[in-house]
């Protein structure tokens, strides 16, 4: 699929016989983006999707940053940071342990915008229909989980997956119960709608008002019981120790740092189109880029640097632009632009082309 320049009716249904059709085809008809089917036809070129023939398709994982909570993109380096971590976490803490996938089926790009794709090739996985894919989503969100399951292995220092949440949430939990115990009246709202959405969502029942919580809090003040929870042995808590296993599940800090928030409808879609590697996002006029799974973890020393890498076009002719919002910030190799609405930025054509398409700033002679 390609999308024209001026908001054109998008081209569907394209289907060449080389590569060198496909270059042909865009250097003679520039377009805004370009998209490439995941799914696999029998006959692709038909204009009907019954008469195409569905064969099967990748698994897709779309991570962006704007899905995450308390997470902008007018912070764009800090927010890309945030998303790599999340992508890496995503593979290295579930896809790999959890589901046995191997590097050797996998593609890792940078989107060009605000996040990553991982697209997994195994054909053993081809087949599977828009409910075993959101099988796999579930998981990684804990839809289902049992907190008291994973307990015994959630003390081993190399665990994954919930196992790792849970080691994770523990000490999250008990962090935030004693702020809510010093009287922090804000948290202790915003865990008590965070806990009863996903028991709503769950439909689970059990102790989920404010009250509970404070009392739990309360509980969590004798060092005895404490050193007991932090082993694991929830009992310690009596009747709230449920209450404990869906704080540690409605945990955002929990799930979000540890799972990577994928785009559940992405991965769902046996046939969807995704962004083609190599080609430029419409949006930011960086690359759709290609690069090893190694490189995705943020705590390399050669980790990728999308902010550097995904840069296109030109660093040598300098141009100036106006910026027209304020409390944006970006980053252009080793060059910040931390600007304020009004000011006048000289950087180059690729930093001028990314300001200009997201919007905050504005061409000026």
């Amino acid at each position: 699929m390609f999308i024209p320049f001026g908001g054109g009716t998008p081209i569907r249904h394209k289907a060449f016989s080389d590569m060198n059709d496909v270059r042909r085809f865009i250097c003679e008809r520039p377009q805004h983006s370009c998209f490439y089917s995941t799914a696999y036809w029998k006959k692709p070129h038909e204009l009907k999707m019954s008469d195409k023939n569905w064969l099967g398709a990748d698994l897709i994982f779309d991570l962006d940053g704007d899905h995450l909570p308390g997470v902008t993109d007018k912070d764009f380096p800090a927010m890309i940071s945030v998303i790599q971590e999340q992508a890496w976490s995503l593979w290295n803490d579930f896809l790999e342990p959890d589901f046995g996938f191997s590097e050797d089926h996998l593609q890792v790009t940078f989107s060009g915008h605000r996040g990553f794709h991982l697209h997994y090739r195994d054909p053993k996985f081809f087949h599977l229909d828009s409910e075993a894919r959101r099988e796999l989503v579930s998981h990684i969100r804990g839809e289902g989980v049992e907190v008291s399951d994973l307990l015994e292995r959630s003390r081993n220092p190399n665990a994954t997956g919930w196992a790792k949440r849970v080691s994770k949430g523990i000490k999250s939990v008990i962090s935030k119960l004693d702020q809510i115990n010093q009287g922090d009246v804000k948290l202790l709202n915003t865990i008590t709608a965070n806990l009863q959405e996903m028991m709503d969502r769950e439909g689970l029942k059990g102790l989920r008002g404010k009250s509970s919580i404070e009392k739990l809090a309360e509980l969590m003040q004798d060092s005895n019981r404490r050193e007991r929870v932090i082993d694991g042995r929830l009992t310690a808590l009596n009747n709230h120790g449920l209450l404990f296993q869906n704080l540690i599940r409605a945990d955002t800090s929990v799930v979000l740092g540890n799972a990577g928030e994928t785009d559940e409808v992405v991965t769902i879609d046996t046939r969807r189109q995704i962004r083609w590697p190599g080609s430029l996002h419409g949006k930011s006029g960086m690359r759709v880029t290609e690069f090893p799974l190694s490189r995705l973890d943020p705590d390399k020393s050669d980790s990728f640097d999308c902010l550097s890498e995904g840069i296109a076009l030109s660093r040598d002719e300098l141009v100036r632009v106006e910026m027209t919002v304020d409390d944006a910030v970006a980053r252009f190799d080793e060059r910040v632009v931390d600007a304020a609405a009004g000011d006048v930025v000289e950087i180059h054509e690729a930093g001028a082309t990314f300001l200009v398409l997201k919007g905050w700033a504005k061409l000026v002679k």
